[in-house]
């Protein structure tokens, strides 16, 4: 196989952190490489030094044999480099077209853009990824899910010679994984090198033909197709062995019910009313397709978006709708699936983040007692093991397992009694999921209700007490904890009954 780009005693420095120790790497064409390591790993700082996104200190980069600088994205670009970042980078104003093409719009008469052209390149490339969406509409009209895949084929628009995917898989269905894999199994083919970056090991073990680790910003090592294991890496990974297969065992009896939701209709599925409750001591998880409308559900029972119709009751006590306050009042913590958009702010402080929605707790004739906030902070960077120097860093400088953990935090300081949880462990690695695990065990313990949304099916197995499946806007039907398997919670989800 012929190397792409190697890359040589990289270093790299942020303030207080030592992102980057002496790693080298290799990428060869027509090769699957995963990268791994826990959050904070240094792994997405590799492949930004690799991509332009930041200029390394020390150390040096090749690119099919000669030295090269790759002090910008556009450099990166032009030498056949593209980036899938994790955190979706698109213009939520634009449709998918102009998305795709965006600088680069293929021009008539050079002067004029081929908006023609365009839709009908895009219309392929969204083909290729199947996505059935039309080229003209608004990205802020997708899902997640959705907007992952319209990356991707901006990605392939750019016939690049190396494609990185920074968790390409985290926001995305069974069906829209595999047709993942299918797009990178033709770019292998077609002599392309992959950078796969992942938490999910068996998403490596499917795709990957080798797997490099790296470890507190240093690199612990790397293995062939023929070495691989799920042990072998976690090994690597971690240092320790890691059990976050093994099943919950049901808690037993629930508790009384403390959240009641009664036929809500979401704008999202206007035609369809979901009624369900969450109980006391109970973890509920909620499974189904992206697009199903589970997230819609959580943000119409916290207010977020206002429901066509339909009640929540916290305790039998009824709840304004619309209206968040009174749902954090009621004692409902809702930590949503786009971190970065809607959970945090990122240029601020991890302790201001965490004192945000309980600011109004820590004044006095409105003055804030700053060292109530800070200690606050600190129990809670202890309590989740939030990796920072200090708690007045900027959120922005945690890796992204870490910022998952001061979204969660912000709630836990409010100590409410019903959480709901939208994708909790997106973009987390094995060590920081085990250890959100543990949380969320913890809360059912102490009497809490949760209700975790995820599109991981192991995780839904793996923490439920029983589970309420979605398809197309409407509650399929729940499974008990005794009935739990991949394919009773699948059979539901595409429309077909229970197995």
């Amino acid at each position: 196989m012929t190397s792409l780009l190697s890359a040589r005693g990289l270093h790299k420095h942020f303030t207080g952190v030592h992102a980057l120790q002496d790693v080298s790497a290799d990428f060869f064409a027509g090769e699957v490489v995963a990268v791994m390591g826990e959050n904070g790993a240094g792994k997405s700082t590799l492949m930004k030094c690799l991509a332009g996104v930041h200029d390394p200190d020390a150390g040096a980069i090749e690119w099919e044999g000669r030295a090269v600088r790759v002090d910008s994205t556009r450099r990166a670009e032009s030498l056949g480099i593209a980036f899938i970042h994790q955190e979706l980078n698109l213009c939520d104003n634009l449709s998918i077209a102009e998305n795709v093409f965006l600088g680069r719009e293929p021009r008539r008469g050079g002067v004029f853009v081929d908006w023609q052209t365009m839709r009908r390149r895009t219309a392929e490339l969204l083909a290729r990824v199947g996505l059935a969406v039309s080229p003209e509409a608004r990205v802020d009209t997708l899902s997640i899910g959705r907007r992952q895949l319209v990356e991707i084929a901006r990605a392939l628009s750019q016939r690049a010679k190396l494609v990185i995917m920074d968790e390409p898989t985290s926001s995305l269905t069974k069906s829209e994984t595999d047709t993942l894999f299918g797009v990178v199994r033709d770019l292998k083919a077609a002599g392309v090198g992959v950078v796969f970056i992942s938490h999910r090991i068996p998403e490596v073990m499917a795709i990957a033909d080798r797997v490099t680790v790296l470890k507190d910003g240093r690199n612990s090592g790397s293995l062939a197709r023929s070495e691989m294991s799920p042990e072998r890496i976690v090994s690597l990974m971690v240092g320790r062995d890691l059990d976050i297969k093994h099943r919950r065992p049901t808690a037993g009896e629930a508790g009384a019910p403390l959240l009641s939701v009664k036929a809500l209709r979401t704008s999202a599925w206007p035609g369809h009313e979901v009624s369900f409750e969450l109980r006391a001591g109970e973890i509920t998880g909620m499974a189904g397709l992206v697009g199903a409308g589970r997230s819609e559900i959580a943000r119409a029972v916290f207010g977020i978006d206002r429901p066509l119709s339909g009640s929540v009751s916290v305790k039998g006590h009824p709840l304004i709708p619309g209206n968040p306050r009174a749902a954090i009042n009621a004692g409902i913590a809702f930590a949503p699936e786009d971190r970065k958009e809607q959970g945090l702010i990122l240029e601020m402080a991890i302790r201001d983040n965490i004192a945000m929605a309980g600011l109004h707790r820590m004044a006095r004739a409105g003055f804030i007692n700053e060292s109530a906030v800070t200690a606050q902070a600190e129990q809670m960077r202890q309590r989740l093991s939030i990796r920072t120097t200090s708690v007045h860093s900027a959120t922005s400088q945690l890796s992204g397992g870490n910022q998952q953990k001061v979204a969660l935090a912000k709630w836990l300081a409010l100590q409410p009694v019903i959480f709901l949880l939208d994708e909790p462990t997106r973009g987390v690695d094995v060590g920081s999921k085990r250890e959100i695990y543990e949380v969320i065990e913890s809360l059912a313990a102490n009497g809490a209700a949760v209700l975790m949304i995820s599109s991981d099916l192991e995780e839904v197995l793996r923490l439920s007490d029983r589970v309420l499946v979605m398809h197309e806007g409407r509650l399929a039907g729940e499974l008990a904890h005794s009935v739990l398997s991949e394919e009773s919670i699948m059979n539901l989800a595409t429309g077909r009954a229970a197995a």
